[in-house]
């Protein structure tokens, strides 16, 4: 077994303005029910360029500064807390990113996923943009060792768009896609492979809009240049989407996917907007729309049915544009913030 250092470098973020630094930083110790893990691969979230920036967001919910930044990786276990069973060191793992209370009404119904008590890896507690990472063992998620770990590492947000994208039966149906950002190019994919008929995705963007081509987009709607409409009329489309998927965060695509469902369609919002930009309730209810919030995975059906669907032939490897060793996260950074990129790894086996 490999010695485990005292001191470990880590993404942190300093103070409570734009910036993150390299620090060294203590490695942590796993406590009871506690699994240290040492990171190979993360990935850069959109989370986490909001914290970067210190936006509205990160400033309201990232309370704990500094602390390590980051909720998407792959590595292999390095130590295990008392009492730990059914884990082992050295196997492949990644971690479902939410850390519940297990107490609540849900945590105790099956619905751990909307536990009102969740503390986020990365955001609320000390995350995996470093060499080690330590989390309960209930939240350890174990990985084919087959896998390729540039794509297991974004597993939390291929969660995110699995999760989304299968709220709703796929086959046979139109679905719209609002938002090619990486969690909107990989639902692109997620919907083609469990059957649905035609997949259209708007956005403004055409460097994320080639990529969702390249990942099954029967048509990439760059706004700027081609109407909503003429994309259902290629398609066939007469009555309307049966399925909207809203993944941008932009009220305008909100409002305009909505408009485009057919009545009785169904919605999954995964994409935050500002408490203003409030959806159109009359046209929810003239329509007879179902509207499902999305806050992460379902723990853990998500985990089982993106894992599957990968060891299945469901290939990602589009949607990885980028890899840095870790001491560059600040060129990963740049990529993720230039619009020019799909998912953005860091690879924490470099020095």
């Amino acid at each position: 077994m490999a010695t485990i250092p005292k001191m470990m470098d880590a993404i942190v973020k300093p103070a409570a303005q734009a910036g993150l630094e390299l620090r060294q930083v203590p490695v942590p110790t796993p406590g009871m029910g506690e699994v240290l893990i040492k990171v190979h691969k993360a990935a850069i979230c959109g989370t986490d360029v909001h914290i970067y920036k210190w936006e509205d967001w990160a400033q309201e919910h990232c309370i704990k500064i500094p602390y390590t930044i980051g909720h998407e990786y792959v590595g292999e276990i390095a130590a295990l807390g008392e009492g730990v069973q059914g884990l082992s060191i050295g196997q492949r793992v990644s971690g479902e990113g939410h850390i519940v209370c297990g107490q609540c009404r849900n945590c105790r119904g099956g619905n751990a996923q909307w536990c009102e008590h969740t503390k986020g890896v990365g955001v609320e507690r000390d995350g995996a943009f470093a060499e080690y990472l330590c989390i309960p063992a209930s939240n350890v998620v174990p990985i084919n060792p087959s896998l390729d770990e540039n794509i297991v590492a974004f597993f939390d947000a291929f969660g995110n768009a699995t999760r989304t994208a299968l709220m709703y039966d796929l086959v046979g149906e139109d679905v719209l896609i609002t938002g090619a950002g990486p969690i909107g190019i990989m639902a692109v994919g997620i919907c083609k492979f469990a059957g649905a008929r035609s997949v259209v995705i708007t956005d403004v963007n055409q460097y994320r809009l080639d990529l969702a081509k390249k990942m099954g987009a029967d048509v990439a709607v760059n706004l700027k240049e081609m109407k909503l409409e003429d994309a259902m009329a290629q398609c066939g489309i007469k009555e309307g989407f049966d399925v909207g998927l809203e993944m941008s965060g932009n009220s305008a695509a909100l409002h305009q996917l909505m408009g485009a469902m057919r009545n009785g369609g169904n919605i999954s919002l995964l994409g935050t907007h500002p408490a203003q930009d409030g959806m159109n309730v009359n046209t929810v209810i003239f329509k007879g729309l179902r509207v499902q919030g999305i806050y992460g995975r379902k723990m853990y059906e998500t985990w089982h049915k993106m894992s599957a669907m990968v060891e299945g032939g469901f290939d990602l490897s589009p949607v990885v544009t980028h890899v840095f060793p870790y001491k560059e996260f600040e060129k990963g950074f740049e990529a993720m913030m230039s619009g020019n990129s799909g998912k953005v790894v860091l690879d924490w086996t470099q020095k």
